[in-house]
């Protein structure tokens, strides 16, 4: 089985819980023992998942980083979803990324997803970030439990989405309209664009209608996960509100 090494106390603990992935062995810090770690051990052997002790130096070297908090876990690899999956609910709520090449924006962005209610998360295979460990810390172990897609052409998956009759809405700051002024409610998927250029002309063509968002001050932008938690949260509001 082809694995990876997720760390940090949050991802573990959300794999485990969750149950999506595969979860060969558990490896702990010596002398890093916490309430944390030690509830993710025993939930480990209830589950009958080896936990192993290891250094602190160890665990670094296997994981790439410093930020591990004692605890990693070997896992098989995300598990990417299919579009038929995210299309389930009456109203599917959805999130496009389109290029957001930033570990840490595409966690984030998770996150505030996983909490706002999205159904569903599509990302291109191509020249942008996928759910890596990192993304996973990031995303303070949301992304083990949020169902992405993974596709090779966007512009193909927003064509089928209004064929099942979503409206597809774009985050862009020349959009016609303002955020609070969209319609964010019924079958929706939001777009939300690259760290640097934002949404993609061809992308920006297919969707239905452009929102931007008001803002004030000398900067003309915010940073990607930032605007992206702000319109998932307005159509939270506004689907709450016309529940």
């Amino acid at each position: 089985m082809k694995t990876e090494i997720l760390f940090g106390v949050h991802p573990v603990a959300e794999a485990l819980r969750a149950g999506r992935r595969e979860i060969s062995e558990i490896l702990m810090a010596g002398g890093r023992s916490s309430p944390r770690s030690e509830a993710i051990a025993n939930q480990a052997a209830a589950l009958k998942i080896p936990v192993r002790t290891v250094s602190s130096k160890k665990l670094t070297a296997l994981t790439g980083s410093d930020f591990h908090q004692g605890i990693a876990a070997c896992v098989s690899p995300y598990p990417y979803v299919g579009i038929g999956d995210i299309l389930r609910p009456a109203e599917p709520f959805l999130l496009i990324l389109d290029s957001v090449v930033d570990t840490h924006n595409l966690g984030a962005l998770i996150r505030t997803a996983l909490c706002a209610g999205i159904n569903g998360v599509i990302i291109p295979k191509d020249r942008a970030a996928s759910p890596s460990p990192a993304v996973s810390k990031a995303s303070a172990g949301a992304l083990e439990h949020m169902a992405i897609v993974r596709e090779t052409n966007l512009v193909n998956v927003i064509r089928e989405l209004k064929a099942a009759r979503i409206w597809i809405a774009g985050l862009d700051m020349a959009g016609d309209q303002t955020l609070y002024k969209g319609n964010l409610t019924g079958p929706l998927a939001l777009v939300v664009g690259g760290e640097e250029k934002g949404i993609r002309p061809l992308v920006r063509k297919q969707c239905d209608f452009l929102l931007s968002i008001p803002q004030e001050g000398p900067l003309n932008s915010l940073n990607a996960s930032v605007a992206g938690a702000v319109v998932m949260y307005e159509a939270y509001r506004q689907r709450c509100h016309s529940a």
